[in-house]
Protein backbone atom coordinates (compact mmCIF):
# COMPACT_ATOMS: atom_id res chain seq x y z
CA UNK A 1 0.00 0.00 0.00
CA UNK A 2 2.45 2.43 0.80
CA UNK A 3 4.41 1.55 -2.09
CA UNK A 4 1.23 2.24 -4.27
CA UNK A 5 1.27 5.86 -2.53
CA UNK A 6 4.93 6.39 -3.29
CA UNK A 7 4.32 6.19 -6.63
CA UNK A 8 1.28 9.02 -7.11
CA UNK A 9 3.61 11.41 -4.29
CA UNK A 10 6.78 11.59 -3.05
CA UNK A 11 7.11 11.95 0.52
CA UNK A 12 5.07 15.08 1.94
CA UNK A 13 6.33 17.12 4.44
CA UNK A 14 4.27 19.40 6.21
CA UNK A 15 4.44 23.17 5.40
CA UNK A 16 3.04 24.15 8.96
CA UNK A 17 2.28 22.35 12.16
CA UNK A 18 2.01 23.47 15.59
CA UNK A 19 0.00 22.98 18.59
CA UNK A 20 -3.21 24.03 19.44
CA UNK A 21 -4.54 24.36 22.92
CA UNK A 22 -8.16 23.52 22.74
CA UNK A 23 -9.13 23.99 26.86
CA UNK A 24 -9.60 21.11 29.57
CA UNK A 25 -5.70 21.03 29.53
CA UNK A 26 -5.95 19.30 26.15
CA UNK A 27 -3.32 20.75 23.70
CA UNK A 28 -3.65 18.75 20.16
CA UNK A 29 -1.03 18.36 17.70
CA UNK A 30 -1.98 19.67 13.87
CA UNK A 31 -0.31 20.09 10.95
CA UNK A 32 -1.04 21.06 6.85
CA UNK A 33 0.30 19.52 3.92
CA UNK A 34 -0.24 20.53 0.31
CA UNK A 35 -0.45 24.02 -1.34
CA UNK A 36 -1.19 26.93 0.80
CA UNK A 37 -4.67 28.26 -0.16
CA UNK A 38 -5.48 24.96 -2.46
CA UNK A 39 -8.96 23.22 -1.68
CA UNK A 40 -9.10 23.01 2.21
CA UNK A 41 -9.74 19.50 3.86
CA UNK A 42 -9.41 18.08 7.04
CA UNK A 43 -8.32 14.40 7.86
CA UNK A 44 -10.14 12.55 10.41
CA UNK A 45 -7.67 9.39 11.59
CA UNK A 46 -9.62 6.06 13.62
CA UNK A 47 -9.37 4.56 16.90
CA UNK A 48 -10.58 6.59 18.59
CA UNK A 49 -6.99 6.84 19.97
CA UNK A 50 -5.06 6.37 17.05
CA UNK A 51 -3.06 8.83 15.48
CA UNK A 52 -1.98 10.63 12.41
CA UNK A 53 0.73 8.89 10.11
CA UNK A 54 2.80 9.87 6.88
CA UNK A 55 0.76 7.48 4.85
CA UNK A 56 -1.88 9.67 5.39
CA UNK A 57 -1.10 12.70 3.96
CA UNK A 58 -0.65 10.57 0.55
CA UNK A 59 -4.47 10.85 0.24
CA UNK A 60 -4.41 13.65 -0.82
CA UNK A 61 -3.29 15.03 -4.55
CA UNK A 62 -0.38 18.08 -2.83
CA UNK A 63 -0.71 20.33 -5.80
CA UNK A 64 -4.57 20.97 -5.68
CA UNK A 65 -5.15 20.24 -1.64
CA UNK A 66 -4.43 22.44 1.48
CA UNK A 67 -5.24 19.72 4.30
CA UNK A 68 -5.36 19.59 7.76
CA UNK A 69 -4.50 16.80 9.58
CA UNK A 70 -4.04 16.54 13.73
CA UNK A 71 -3.84 14.15 16.66
CA UNK A 72 -7.34 14.08 18.49
CA UNK A 73 -7.32 14.44 22.03
CA UNK A 74 -4.53 12.02 24.12
CA UNK A 75 -3.39 10.47 21.37
CA UNK A 76 -0.03 10.84 19.01
CA UNK A 77 1.56 14.24 19.20
CA UNK A 78 -1.02 15.64 21.78
CA UNK A 79 -1.03 15.95 25.21
CA UNK A 80 -1.74 14.85 27.87
CA UNK A 81 -0.84 11.30 26.48
CA UNK A 82 -3.90 8.93 26.99
CA UNK A 83 -6.33 11.41 28.71
CA UNK A 84 -9.58 10.46 29.33
CA UNK A 85 -11.13 13.58 30.66
CA UNK A 86 -13.01 16.07 28.70
CA UNK A 87 -12.27 13.40 25.69
CA UNK A 88 -15.93 12.99 24.51
CA UNK A 89 -16.88 12.88 20.40
CA UNK A 90 -18.22 16.54 21.17
CA UNK A 91 -15.04 17.81 22.69
CA UNK A 92 -13.74 16.31 19.26
CA UNK A 93 -16.27 18.03 17.34
CA UNK A 94 -15.64 21.83 18.81
CA UNK A 95 -11.44 20.82 18.24
CA UNK A 96 -12.70 20.62 14.25
CA UNK A 97 -14.24 23.71 14.64
CA UNK A 98 -11.45 25.60 16.08
CA UNK A 99 -8.88 24.16 13.41
CA UNK A 100 -11.58 24.88 10.67
CA UNK A 101 -11.76 28.48 12.12
CA UNK A 102 -7.88 28.24 12.46
CA UNK A 103 -6.95 27.45 8.55
CA UNK A 104 -9.41 30.07 7.47
CA UNK A 105 -11.60 28.07 5.31
CA UNK A 106 -15.59 28.67 5.33
CA UNK A 107 -15.77 25.40 4.27
CA UNK A 108 -13.81 21.87 3.87
CA UNK A 109 -13.51 18.33 2.69
CA UNK A 110 -14.03 15.81 5.52
CA UNK A 111 -12.30 12.25 5.30
CA UNK A 112 -12.49 9.92 7.92
CA UNK A 113 -12.42 5.79 8.11
CA UNK A 114 -13.61 3.95 10.94
CA UNK A 115 -13.98 6.22 13.84
CA UNK A 116 -12.80 8.97 12.15
CA UNK A 117 -16.17 8.05 10.11
CA UNK A 118 -18.00 8.32 13.20
CA UNK A 119 -16.62 11.44 13.72
CA UNK A 120 -16.82 12.71 10.54
CA UNK A 121 -20.82 11.99 10.48
CA UNK A 122 -21.42 13.53 13.88
CA UNK A 123 -19.21 16.81 12.46
CA UNK A 124 -21.24 16.85 9.64
CA UNK A 125 -24.65 16.59 11.00
CA UNK A 126 -23.57 19.11 13.48
CA UNK A 127 -22.65 21.35 10.58
CA UNK A 128 -23.24 20.53 7.32
CA UNK A 129 -23.08 24.65 6.20
CA UNK A 130 -19.22 23.88 7.12
CA UNK A 131 -19.04 20.82 4.99
CA UNK A 132 -18.20 21.23 1.10
CA UNK A 133 -17.54 17.35 0.67
CA UNK A 134 -17.47 14.18 3.16
CA UNK A 135 -15.64 11.11 2.14
CA UNK A 136 -16.13 8.52 4.53
CA UNK A 137 -14.48 4.66 5.12
CA UNK A 138 -15.10 1.85 7.04
CA UNK A 139 -18.65 3.00 8.57
CA UNK A 140 -19.04 2.75 11.91
CA UNK A 141 -22.05 4.35 13.16
CA UNK A 142 -21.48 3.32 16.88
CA UNK A 143 -24.67 1.27 17.93
CA UNK A 144 -25.19 -1.32 20.60
CA UNK A 145 -25.34 -3.84 18.09
CA UNK A 146 -21.79 -3.02 16.72
CA UNK A 147 -19.85 -2.91 19.87
CA UNK A 148 -21.45 -6.24 20.77
CA UNK A 149 -20.61 -7.90 16.95
CA UNK A 150 -16.98 -6.93 17.50
CA UNK A 151 -16.57 -6.98 21.47
CA UNK A 152 -18.89 -9.80 22.43
CA UNK A 153 -20.29 -12.22 20.04
CA UNK A 154 -19.75 -12.04 16.03
CA UNK A 155 -16.28 -11.68 15.19
CA UNK A 156 -15.70 -14.28 17.43
CA UNK A 157 -16.65 -16.67 15.75
CA UNK A 158 -14.74 -15.67 12.58
CA UNK A 159 -11.84 -15.20 14.73
CA UNK A 160 -11.80 -17.91 17.47
CA UNK A 161 -8.24 -18.35 17.73
CA UNK A 162 -7.26 -14.42 17.86
CA UNK A 163 -10.77 -14.36 20.29
CA UNK A 164 -8.94 -16.94 22.51
CA UNK A 165 -6.45 -14.57 22.94
CA UNK A 166 -8.31 -11.26 23.61
CA UNK A 167 -10.48 -12.87 26.21
CA UNK A 168 -7.46 -14.30 27.98
CA UNK A 169 -6.72 -11.47 30.67
CA UNK A 170 -10.53 -11.68 31.67
CA UNK A 171 -11.45 -13.80 34.64
CA UNK A 172 -14.37 -16.48 33.36
CA UNK A 173 -17.13 -14.60 35.62
CA UNK A 174 -16.05 -11.07 33.55
CA UNK A 175 -16.04 -12.26 30.33
CA UNK A 176 -19.95 -11.39 29.72
CA UNK A 177 -19.19 -7.67 30.09
CA UNK A 178 -15.88 -7.82 27.55
CA UNK A 179 -15.72 -3.92 27.59
CA UNK A 180 -16.51 -3.23 31.13
CA UNK A 181 -13.94 -5.71 32.37
CA UNK A 182 -11.03 -3.95 29.69
CA UNK A 183 -12.51 -0.73 30.84
CA UNK A 184 -11.49 -2.09 34.51
CA UNK A 185 -8.29 -2.68 33.63
CA UNK A 186 -7.14 0.38 31.09
CA UNK A 187 -8.17 2.61 34.17
CA UNK A 188 -6.04 0.60 36.35
CA UNK A 189 -4.18 3.00 38.82
CA UNK A 190 -1.10 0.60 38.11
CA UNK A 191 0.15 1.28 35.19
CA UNK A 192 1.91 -2.50 34.12
CA UNK A 193 -2.34 -3.34 34.30
CA UNK A 194 -3.17 -0.75 32.38
CA UNK A 195 -0.60 -2.00 29.47
CA UNK A 196 -1.17 -5.39 29.90
CA UNK A 197 -4.28 -4.78 28.92
CA UNK A 198 -3.60 -2.07 26.23
CA UNK A 199 -1.99 -4.62 24.68
CA UNK A 200 -4.27 -7.58 24.31
CA UNK A 201 -7.04 -4.63 23.30
CA UNK A 202 -4.79 -3.57 20.47
CA UNK A 203 -3.73 -6.66 18.79
CA UNK A 204 -7.19 -7.45 18.73
CA UNK A 205 -8.07 -4.89 16.74
CA UNK A 206 -4.79 -4.88 14.66
CA UNK A 207 -5.28 -8.40 13.82
CA UNK A 208 -8.86 -8.57 12.18
CA UNK A 209 -9.03 -5.22 10.44
CA UNK A 210 -7.24 -6.59 7.19
CA UNK A 211 -8.77 -9.22 4.96
CA UNK A 212 -4.98 -11.29 5.15
CA UNK A 213 -2.83 -10.65 7.62
CA UNK A 214 -0.68 -7.65 7.28
CA UNK A 215 2.22 -6.87 9.51
CA UNK A 216 3.06 -3.34 8.24
CA UNK A 217 -0.52 -2.68 9.84
CA UNK A 218 -0.83 -4.79 12.70
CA UNK A 219 2.71 -4.33 14.14
CA UNK A 220 1.97 -0.62 15.12
CA UNK A 221 -0.65 -1.73 17.51
CA UNK A 222 1.97 -3.94 19.52
CA UNK A 223 3.62 -0.84 20.85
CA UNK A 224 3.26 -0.18 24.50
CA UNK A 225 2.74 3.33 24.44
CA UNK A 226 1.14 3.13 21.17
CA UNK A 227 -1.22 0.69 22.45
CA UNK A 228 -2.11 2.50 25.64
CA UNK A 229 -3.78 5.48 24.07
CA UNK A 230 -5.38 3.51 21.48
CA UNK A 231 -6.91 0.95 24.25
CA UNK A 232 -7.92 3.66 26.78
CA UNK A 233 -9.18 6.05 24.33
CA UNK A 234 -11.36 3.90 22.43
CA UNK A 235 -12.71 1.45 25.09
CA UNK A 236 -13.62 5.17 26.64
CA UNK A 237 -15.42 6.58 23.91
CA UNK A 238 -16.97 2.90 23.02
CA UNK A 239 -18.38 2.32 26.83
CA UNK A 240 -20.15 5.38 26.53
CA UNK A 241 -21.39 4.97 23.32
CA UNK A 242 -19.40 7.75 22.39
CA UNK A 243 -21.63 10.16 23.67
CA UNK A 244 -24.63 9.67 20.99
CA UNK A 245 -28.14 8.70 21.49
CA UNK A 246 -28.52 4.83 20.01
CA UNK A 247 -28.87 5.56 16.15
CA UNK A 248 -28.10 8.98 15.83
CA UNK A 249 -25.89 9.24 13.12
CA UNK A 250 -28.34 7.31 11.08
CA UNK A 251 -31.17 8.61 12.21
CA UNK A 252 -30.09 12.52 11.34
CA UNK A 253 -28.80 11.47 8.26
CA UNK A 254 -30.83 13.55 6.48
CA UNK A 255 -28.83 16.50 7.60
CA UNK A 256 -26.13 15.10 4.90
CA UNK A 257 -28.69 15.71 1.60
CA UNK A 258 -26.99 18.53 0.32
CA UNK A 259 -23.53 17.53 0.74
CA UNK A 260 -21.87 15.29 -2.01
CA UNK A 261 -20.01 12.15 -0.45
CA UNK A 262 -18.66 9.24 -1.04
CA UNK A 263 -19.19 6.01 1.15
CA UNK A 264 -16.29 2.97 0.89
CA UNK A 265 -17.01 -0.14 2.76
CA UNK A 266 -15.08 -3.58 2.28
CA UNK A 267 -17.37 -6.49 1.66
CA UNK A 268 -15.17 -8.44 4.31
CA UNK A 269 -15.17 -5.78 7.38
CA UNK A 270 -15.10 -7.45 10.16
CA UNK A 271 -15.28 -4.42 13.01
CA UNK A 272 -17.71 -2.69 10.48
CA UNK A 273 -20.16 -4.70 9.43
CA UNK A 274 -21.43 -3.60 5.86
CA UNK A 275 -25.11 -3.56 6.81
CA UNK A 276 -24.08 -0.10 8.31
CA UNK A 277 -22.42 1.23 5.84
CA UNK A 278 -25.72 0.03 3.18
CA UNK A 279 -27.93 1.97 5.51
CA UNK A 280 -26.47 5.03 5.66
CA UNK A 281 -26.18 4.58 1.34
CA UNK A 282 -30.13 4.54 1.80
CA UNK A 283 -30.41 7.75 4.10
CA UNK A 284 -27.75 9.44 2.14
CA UNK A 285 -28.11 8.88 -1.60
CA UNK A 286 -26.89 11.91 -2.87
CA UNK A 287 -23.83 10.30 -1.97
CA UNK A 288 -21.75 7.76 -4.02
CA UNK A 289 -21.52 3.88 -2.56
CA UNK A 290 -18.81 1.94 -3.44
CA UNK A 291 -19.29 -1.75 -1.79
CA UNK A 292 -15.63 -3.08 -2.08
CA UNK A 293 -14.62 -6.85 -3.44
CA UNK A 294 -12.23 -9.22 -1.50
CA UNK A 295 -11.54 -6.21 0.79
CA UNK A 296 -11.55 -5.89 4.99
CA UNK A 297 -11.18 -2.51 7.36
CA UNK A 298 -8.36 -0.88 6.75
CA UNK A 299 -7.82 1.88 4.12
CA UNK A 300 -4.66 0.36 2.76
CA UNK A 301 -6.66 -2.70 1.18
CA UNK A 302 -5.84 -2.12 -2.53
CA UNK A 303 -9.66 -1.76 -3.45
CA UNK A 304 -10.35 0.37 -0.66
CA UNK A 305 -7.39 2.61 -1.60
CA UNK A 306 -8.13 3.12 -5.48
CA UNK A 307 -11.63 4.29 -4.24
CA UNK A 308 -10.34 7.00 -1.69
CA UNK A 309 -7.86 8.24 -4.09
CA UNK A 310 -10.40 8.78 -6.60
CA UNK A 311 -12.78 10.49 -4.75
CA UNK A 312 -9.99 13.07 -3.37
CA UNK A 313 -9.42 13.22 -7.38
CA UNK A 314 -12.74 14.06 -8.04
CA UNK A 315 -13.40 16.57 -5.90
CA UNK A 316 -10.36 18.11 -6.58
CA UNK A 317 -11.66 18.48 -10.18
CA UNK A 318 -8.92 16.48 -11.31
CA UNK A 319 -9.19 14.63 -14.48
Amino acid sequence: MTEILRTLYPEIEPYAFGHLDVGDGHVIYWERVGTPGAKPAVFLHGGPGGGISPTHRRLFDPALYDVTLFDQRGCGKSTPHAELNANTTWHLVADIERLREMAGAEKWQIFGGSWGSTLALAYAEKHPERVSELIVRGIYTLTRAELDWYYQFGVSEMFPDKWERFIAPIPPEERHEMMLAYHRRLTHEDKAVRLEAAKAWAIWEGETITLLPDPATSGKFEEAEYAHAFARIENHFFVNGGWLEEGQLLRYAFRLRDIPGVIVHGRYDMPCPAKYAWALHKAWPRAEFHLIEGAGHAFSEPGILDQLIRATDKFAGKV
